[in-house]
């Protein structure tokens, strides 16, 4: 049986007890390791910012572009479902090899469209 009895057993695995198990022991290890963590000292005794390789301090404020990024992300995500597609449709069923020509062909039409812009 064991020390809580075999109904306590499975109320600890069950999965919202289980959520909370594991979310108490993340929020326990988080401040574990809060108290032994490097804290940085933001501000130097001038009141400036701290020294970072000699460069000058000058407020550059990066804006990166994402518009180049976000096609390349689709289009890889496209092809890896394409090819995820066709490496495991099995070959031997005619109408479902059918139809994984088909989508790979629509794949293929909609990444054109996608690098063409």
């Amino acid at each position: 049986m064991g020390l809580f009895g075999a109904d306590m057993e499975k109320c600890f695995l069950s999965p919202p007890a289980a959520f909370i198990i594991v979310l108490l022991a993340c929020f326990l290890l988080s401040y574990l390791f809060s108290k032994v963590s490097f804290k940085a000292n933001r501000h130097t005794e001038d009141g400036g910012t701290p020294y970072a390789c000699g460069e000058d301090n000058y407020n550059h404020m990066a804006q990166p572009d994402y518009s180049t990024f976000f096609p390349f992300a689709f289009f890889f995500t496209i092809a890896h479902v394409a090819t995820l597609i066709i490496t495991t449709v099995p070959v031997e069923i005619l109408q479902t090899f059918t139809l994984a020509i088909l989508y790979v062909i629509g794949a293929v039409i909609g990444l054109y469209i996608l690098m063409r812009s």
